[in-house]
């Protein structure tokens, strides 16, 4: 098994339109990297097609899928992963990452959906991550994705969360994408520890870390928006991360409710001064 690598480093930044005038005078630095959804810039011509070439040649680039539906039932769609393929070559990037749920079936969902914790799961899962790697010719990583439903439960698996997790990415081999904000909201609704949790992850397979704000529903329901700060709690298991595996690549995710760049910048300022703070040499790699 090969050591995880990554193109990038430090603290990143997710690439939203909103964002494509004030970050034209940023240069890399404090933000290391950025990160787009792939679906978004593929097709696009014109006037943003020509902004998104500029900000890859200027920025190094990782990609975070959302169509893939590696769970789906439906077959896998070949044609999007050469087009995807293609794209990803036309403007060298390395790293490309998506959630292990669903999304589609005859049509698409518009929304993540959870995939039963199944030994069966785990064997079909794998089976479809590893075609994907053959067609795009590099290794991926999925993310540890929030859920407010455990289909487990209603089925009778006796795989846990992680359990799954774990299975799913040794039998693909592939990496991880580990997200401390969808760690922490899992916890709060469907009631663990999510420090035993991030404990509990094969840290040798991490190839970078999403951090982001989420929602208060309830006292018992958080819910994953990418809409608000991160909180101190999320920040304390960044924190950990980095105790646990040293410091990774991070990318900051705020999809909506954008404030204004010198805002974003002060939580990329946080995670530098974390990183700075946990800077040693990475202690894990494949054997």
């Amino acid at each position: 098994m090969k050591a995880v690598t990554t193109a990038v480093q430090g603290a990143g930044l997710g690439l939203r339109r909103a964002l494509l005038g004030p970050l034209a005078d940023q240069s890399p630095g404090e933000i290391g990297f950025l990160e787009a959804t792939p679906e978004n810039w593929m097709n696009i011509g014109g006037r943003y097609g020509r902004a998104f070439r500029e900000y890859t040649e200027r920025f190094p680039f990782v990609t975070h899928g959302l169509s893939l539906s590696i769970g789906s039932p439906a077959p896998l769609d070949e044609d999007f992963l050469y087009r995807l393929k293609a794209f990803l070559d036309l403007h060298g990037i390395a790293d490309y990452t998506e959630h292990l749920t669903y999304c589609s079936d005859d049509g698409h969902l518009y929304d993540l959906m959870p995939i039963p914790f199944t030994e069966e799961a785990v064997e079909y899962v794998a089976a479809r991550v590893r075609r994907v790697q053959d067609i795009l010719q590099r290794r991926i990583a999925l993310e540890n994705a929030s859920f407010y439903i455990s289909l487990g439960d209603s089925i009778g698996s006796r795989m846990s969360e992680l359990d799954f997790m774990r299975a799913v990415l040794e039998r693909a081999d592939c990496d991880l994408l580990l997200d401390v904000n969808n760690i922490y909201v899992n916890s709060i609704n469907h009631r663990y520890d999510p420090a035993a949790f991030l404990d509990g992850l094969p840290a040798e397979r991490v190839r970078y870390i999403h951090v982001a704000g989420h929602y208060d529903e309830a006292e018992d329901l958080r819910v994953d928006t990418h809409g608000a700060d991160v909180i101190d709690p999320v920040w304390a298991l960044l924190e950990r991360a980095y105790q646990r595996i040293g410091v990774v690549p991070t990318l900051l995710e705020r999809d909506f409710n954008i404030p204004p760049l010198p805002e974003l910048m002060q939580e990329i300022r946080h995670i530098n001064t974390l990183q700075a703070r946990h800077a040693a040499p990475r202690r894990v790699a494949h054997g």
